[in-house]
Parts: structure tokens; sequence; C-alpha cells
């Protein structure tokens, strides 16, 4: 089930464009700030008139978050929580958490943050994936129940318990991004981070803003160069999941995929190749996207069916092994990717 926080390591990365398809104007009144944090970029733009120099603004607020989420940093609250050296968690982690439970409550408990000791023994989440992973052993320490909050304390039913918050960490920073822009009175505005996206209000053209998705084809690992196609996105959140990146073969040959199925341990084996998930905040899209890929193509159409409050574009493969494409009624796409 695990998402990683990292650029090099990220599935489904959207490509933003921040003009209409086909006019080739450039964006007005608009002020893009890009950097480098977490292992991954981040690219924002701002719509208005002399807008200052937010970027050490942005970056302070991704050390943050880094400091409190990361799976990669050995010193961060996250890996000091899972290594039991204390049971303090932090607003950010707390939250995560609460938005967490309400997805493996919804999805049966097939996805799940505490997949952890699992992921790591697949060789996942920064972890060297051991020769023989048992995982009927691991699998004591899973499960969304082990787990409670008790104000600041994270309350664990077993030490071995570990939380792995990839699978929503980066659509929660974009978020808070999005929240601090907000505090500053600006309400017309994009965030991305790792092709997590939250965005507000019109671009510089005063269209609705347009992200791509990348076309979910084995090497396909330049974001943009090759598009599935473009949604138009205004006060929502919109993140994308995959398999087709980010995997790799055990010694009996098997293909091991980053996505796993915390009712069983193994790797979720499914024609649906990516899952975009567009809703309220990028926080929910995160998790949504996981847990479609994680329940597949048949049951992913049968919940969206019962929730007005999102929107999705899945690409799966079919009998053939022919791409094809599965979207809500109600997203705004286009099916000629043109630049």
């Amino acid at each position: 089930m695990t998402k990683y926080f990292t650029r090099g390591l990220c599935l489904a990365i959207p490509f933003l464009l921040l003009a209409g398809c086909k006019t080739k104007q450039k964006p007005v009144n608009t002020t893009a700030f890009d950097g480098f944090t977490q292992g991954t970029t981040y690219h924002i733009v701002v719509k208005g008139s002399e807008i200052p120099d937010l970027k050490p603004g942005f970056d302070s607020l991704f050390a943050e978050i880094g400091n409190s989420l990361s799976l990669f940093d050995e010193n961060s609250l996250l890996s000091r929580i899972n290594r039991n050296e204390t049971d303090r968690i932090d607003r950010h982690i707390g939250t995560c958490i609460e938005e967490a439970r309400k997805t493996s409550t919804e999805s049966g408990g097939i996805y799940d943050i505490t997949i952890k000791p699992v992921t790591a023994a697949y060789g996942f989440a920064g972890d060297n994936a051991a020769a023989k992973p048992v995982i009927d052993s691991l699998m004591q320490f899973v499960g969304y129940q082990k787990i409670g909050l008790e104000g600041d304390r994270l309350i664990k039913e077993n030490p071995g318990v570990q939380i792995d918050l990839n699978s929503i960490a980066q659509g929660y920073t974009v978020d808070y991004a999005a929240a601090w822009l907000e505090s500053l009175g600006y309400t017309e505005y994009l965030v991305e981070m790792g092709g997590e996206v939250f965005c507000k209000g019109l671009n510089g053209e005063n269209k609705p803003w347009k992200v791509g998705i990348d076309k979910p084809a084995e090497g396909n690992n330049i974001p943009g160069r090759d598009l599935q196609v473009i949604i138009e996105l205004s006060g929502r959140g919109l993140a994308t999941s995959g398999n087709y990146r980010k995997f790799h073969t055990d010694a009996s040959g098997r293909k091991i995929v980053h996505t796993i199925n915390a009712l069983t341990g193994e790797p979720v084996i499914s024609n649906l190749l990516s899952a975009t998930v567009v809703a309220n905040d990028a926080t929910l899209a995160d998790a949504y996207g996981t847990m479609l890929m994680l329940i597949g193509l048949e049951k992913s159409k049968e919940f969206l069916s019962t929730r007005t409050d999102l929107d999705a574009y899945l690409i799966y493969v079919d009998q053939d092994n022919r791409f094809r494409a599965y979207s809500t009624p109600n997203l705004s796409i286009s099916d000629n990717p043109e630049i």
C-alpha cells in the first residue's frame, strides 16, 4: 500500500499545464515557485500582481512536514515512533492517521497504514528487501485497529506495529501548503508536489488549471513526455497511484509491486494500471487513489458510483492487453493531450 515520499520513486506523476492546450499563450499575472524537497520536486503557481518571494516560506513548510512524516529520514518523528523511541505525535501525524483510518474503514481494511513491517520486508519505503520475507509472521503487526490516539500520544497494541504514511503524506503536504497560501490571502493558485495537486480559482488565462496524466506504460519514466489525458481542475485536489513505475523482481522471478494488500500481505495483481482521483482535498485524493489500486477495477467502479464527492480516471488493460480508460461522468477531461 505504500506510496513513495520521493520524486524518484513516485508513481504516475501528473504533468502540469498552466496555459491552454493549443493556444501557446503565456500565463499572465502569475508567479511560479519551484524547488526540491523530501526527495521530490514541487511546483507552485500563485495568481496575482506583485507576488512577493514565497519560496522561503514553502521551503520551511516542506521541511517541517519532512521532519514529521518522512520514512526516509531516520531522525523524523515518524521514524522515531516506529522505533518506539517516543509515543508523542504532532498534528501532522495525528491528522494523517485520522484521515487514513476513514479510508481503512471504507476499504474493509485492505488499505492500512500499519503495513510498514510488510513493505519493509519487500524492500519498499527505504528498506532493503529480505532475501526470503516471512510475511505470515509479520501480519500479526498489521491492522489499523492496532493503533489509537489519546491526545498527543500514539497507543500501539504491540511494539512491533509500525506506520507507513506514504500513501497520504504527499497529499497532506500539498493541502498544508495551500492552507498557508489561504492564510496569506491568496485565493487563486496551484500547488503541486511529487505529482499530487491542489488548485483553486483560475489560471493566468482565466481558465481552469490543467493537469496532465501520464500513460501508465513501463518505460514512461519522464513525467509529461507521453500524456494519456488532461484534466481541468479548480477548487479540488488530485492524486494518481499506479504500479508501472516502481517494482522489483524477487528471487523466484515474481514481480513485486509496491501496492500491498493489508489483509493478505501480498502484492496486488490487477489489470488496473493507474487510478487518478479528484476529491475535495489532496489528502483524500491521495488515500483514495491507493485504495482504488488495492480493490481493483470493478470494485473501484462500484465504489465510485456511491460517491458523488469523488471523481476518478482509471486506466487499465483489457483481455487483449490493450489500454482502456474509465472516467466518472462529471470529470472534465480532454482525450487529445496536446501542449
